[in-house]
């Protein structure tokens, strides 16, 4: 097996290792291993530990691990075999852990799907992943995207959970009785002959034939990303990528008690952040996790008073929510003792008042999709460097390069584009091996950030290179929604920016130049893109202008419009 191990004569090259983190190597050796070996280790070690908590319903790890066998096999059986493509259509349920790992098992790839896209979007990624079948539950909002998209035949089969087999029986029956109208009449649908039942499935009587993999080789998972361009793109992270992550992070957070953390899992377990920190980190530290559905502030404050995580991964509009929240006094935070926050910038602000009120330690990681994701994080103890994203994870090379020559690295203390290399860092893009080249200089990602290096090795993000619209941790890429706007005949010219936004730390908005004799509400334009794009690249504002900036060539300028925007939100 291959061990992957830095090279130990570094410290002059990278001075980040002179003030790392205590307890921690950054030259610790790391095995790649399959990702469903993070199960069954946990399984082993603690059986009888609860490992998922939902909506009143346990299960423990040998339960867990025993019910993912047994749906592999079960996968196995309905024609899973190895480097079948299949997704992941689900809300934060025990479905989703379940199925993760099991897919796995049977030797297929994981494709996340995140249910809020589009039918339009739902069929491009379809089709460039060549998923097979699609998993999800019978209520209406997730079924009724997939049956449309079955009766088109852009997938070929899909499984479907109950999700009122999930509830505990009392609320299993109350669910049935007062939430008919959210549950989907799958066994009337038209597409019926091609619904695969997924408590039959789970039941199946069929071995499990173990399928060799090979972590390094191996992808895992496809998490569909805009890269630097926009244009939807599979990351391939194989098992290596994904285990070393988890294995990262784990070292990292070197004070979590194996078997007695309790990990809230309020982020989407579709989202890269989630999958890693959330689940793979939570299953290797035998944690019970605790899965909300969806982010729901006064829900999310109930389950922290209630279940006491000690552990909270989250988004900065999570932590800002919070805070905000009026009645935040009548919930007690004081079992986090550990919380960090991806996705998006951490205002120092939100992070001292979030500490000062929880008592738990909040440090800011920073990654993309394309690295599984996290490459640096604040250290939970040792030197804390305040606007910083922390010096870079175990195994992890950062090489700030020239803005406009990459193959040349910067001088420190100069800004340069943050490019990475690691265990973590994807195989490439799927299918595409033209983006895979550009996205790479020589064994470094590009991320397309711009950053700094202080004298301890410690990295600021200070600009961004590529045209991104941060929201909530999800990444928004403006040519997508201008895209969109574009088909609305009214509409002549559009430029889309990121402004700053109070509650989401940014959101699109829109500024339209309408075509001569004709008229359109923004009313108008968001009702044409319901169908178009997800709720989250919405724009926030719409603004209708006679003209719209360009450059000396005729192209349209976004500069002149973000600084406006800069200045009225100075002004304000």
């Amino acid at each position: 097996m291959t061990t992957l191990q830095p090279s130990p004569d570094t410290s002059q090259s990278h001075p980040w290792i002179a003030d790392y983190p205590p307890g921690v190597s950054w030259h610790m050796p790391i095995t790649p291993q399959a990702l469903p070996q993070l199960v069954t280790r946990a399984a082993e070690k603690f059986p009888n530990h609860v490992a998922i908590s939902f909506l009143g319903s346990t299960i423990t790890y040998a339960a867990l691990a025993s019910e993912i066998d047994q749906v592999a096999a079960g996968l196995q059986a309905v024609g899973v075999k190895k480097g079948t493509k299949v997704g992941l259509f689900l809300p934060n349920t025990p479905t989703f852990i379940v199925y993760f790992y099991a897919i796995l098992k049977a030797g297929g790839v994981v494709v996340n799907f995140n249910p809020l896209y589009a039918l339009e979007e739902l069929t491009f990624q379809v089709n460039d992943s060549e998923t097979e079948i699609m998993i999800t539950h019978d209520l209406t909002a997730l079924f009724s995207k997939i049956e449309a998209l079955v009766e088109r035949d852009v997938i070929a089969r899909t499984v479907v959970v109950p999700f009122a087999a999930l509830l505990p029986k009392a609320k299993a029956t109350l669910f049935k009785l007062f939430k008919r109208k959210e549950i989907a009449n799958v066994a009337g649908s038209p597409i019926k002959d091609r619904v695969i039942d997924g408590m039959a499935l789970s039941k199946t009587s069929a071995p499990l034939t173990a399928v060799a993999i090979n972590p390094v080789e191996d992808v895992a998972v496809l998490q569909y990303t805009g890269g630097t361009t926009g244009t939807p793109k599979g990351a391939m992270l194989t098992h290596a990528n994904l285990y070393a992550n988890t294995v990262q992070i784990d070292s990292w957070a070197s004070d979590l008690v194996p078997g007695a953390e309790r990990v809230l899992g309020i982020l989407p377990l579709f989202h890269v952040f989630a999958m890693t920190v959330v689940m793979n980190l939570s299953v290797s530290k035998a944690a019970r996790i605790i899965l909300l559905p969806r982010f729901q502030l006064v829900d999310a404050l109930k389950l922290i008073h209630a279940e006491k995580p000690t552990m909270m991964p989250a988004v900065p509009t999570i932590f800002t929510a919070m805070l905000n929240y009026p009645k935040l006094k009548n919930y007690n935070l004081s079992s986090l003792r550990f919380c960090i926050s991806g996705g998006a910038p951490l205002p120092m602000e939100i992070k001292q008042r979030f500490e000062a009120r929880s008592g738990s330690n909040v440090v800011e990681g920073y990654g993309l999709s394309e690295a599984s994701p996290v490459l640096t994080c604040n250290p939970i103890q040792g030197l804390v460097v305040p606007g910083s994203i922390g010096p870079p994870l175990p195994g992890t090379v950062i090489s700030l390069r020239d803005l406009d020559d990459p193959t040349r690295e910067v001088a420190q203390g100069e800004r340069g584009e943050l490019c990475a290399t690691g265990p973590q860092v994807m195989k490439g893009y799927w299918n595409k091996p033209a983006e895979t080249a550009n996205q790479f200089v020589g064994p470094f990602l590009r991320t397309g950030d711009v950053a700094i290096m202080d004298q301890h090795g410690y990295f600021s993000i200070v600009d961004r290179i590529k045209d991104l619209i941060i929201c909530s941790g999800f990444n928004v890429y403006p040519r997508r929604v201008e895209e969109a706007i574009y088909t609305h005949p009214a509409v002549e010219e559009v430029t889309v920016i990121g402004i700053k936004d109070s509650y989401r730390g940014e959101a699109p908005k829109a500024f339209i130049k309408l075509k001569a004799g004709m008229s359109a509400t923004a009313n108008d334009i968001l009702r044409h893109l319901e169908p178009k794009i997800s709720k989250i690249e919405m724009p926030s504002q719409i603004e209708f202008r006679d003209s719209l900036p360009k450059t000396m060539i005729g192209k349209l300028s976004k500069k002149e419009l973000a600084a406006e925007e800069a200045k009225r939100s100075a002004a304000s």
